[in-house]
């Protein structure tokens, strides 16, 4: 709503607040939408839950490891998926991706060159990090499907039951 962007972002999701929800002008236009944010708490959560997995003195089998961290960003990302996040999943899968890198380098005393030579192909692509056959979850692979278009079928309390 024009004039509340200034007011602070109104929280909801109870005591753990999970959701920002926010009037915001949609860029190159002069339209005013509701976005639903991921909020910051359960972003933290989610974190913490991956350094408690990935810490660089781990000695847990790291398809143990993949399939814990599957588990966890599967059901996070599809509880989430409906909030403006593509961006915070992208940034989510690099955090990731480096807490795994840093726990492999530390336990097997990997320089980077070992990293690259492992993980890259000869062409230079990144390959997924893999154990017995099971593959690192990409949480950005998951589909945000923010809004569902409903628009006449929205009751409007305020319009008249039958215009004359």
């Amino acid at each position: 709503m024009p004039g509340s962007e200034g007011g602070p972002p109104q929280q909801c999701g109870g005591p753990t607040r999970r959701f920002r929800i926010q009037w915001k002008r949609k860029g190159g236009t002069n339209k005013w939408h509701v976005y639903t944010f991921i909020a910051d708490r359960p972003i933290r959560s989610l974190k913490a839950k991956v350094r408690a997995l990935t810490g660089r003195t781990s000695q847990q089998d790291l398809a143990a490891v993949l399939i814990r961290l599957t588990q966890i960003m599967r059901g996070w990302a599809n509880y989430f998926k409906h909030a403006v996040a593509k961006h915070v999943f992208t940034k989510l899968d690099a955090f990731v991706w480096w807490r795994l890198i840093r726990m492999l380098r530390e336990r097997h005393h990997w320089s980077w060159g070992d990293v690259r030579r492992r993980f890259t192909t000869p062409t230079g692509r990144w390959l997924p990090i893999a154990a017995d056959g099971i593959e690192l979850f990409q949480i950005a692979s998951v589909t945000v499907s923010r809004y569902r278009y409903r628009a006449s079928t929205i009751p409007n309390p305020w319009q008249p039951a039958n215009p004359v």
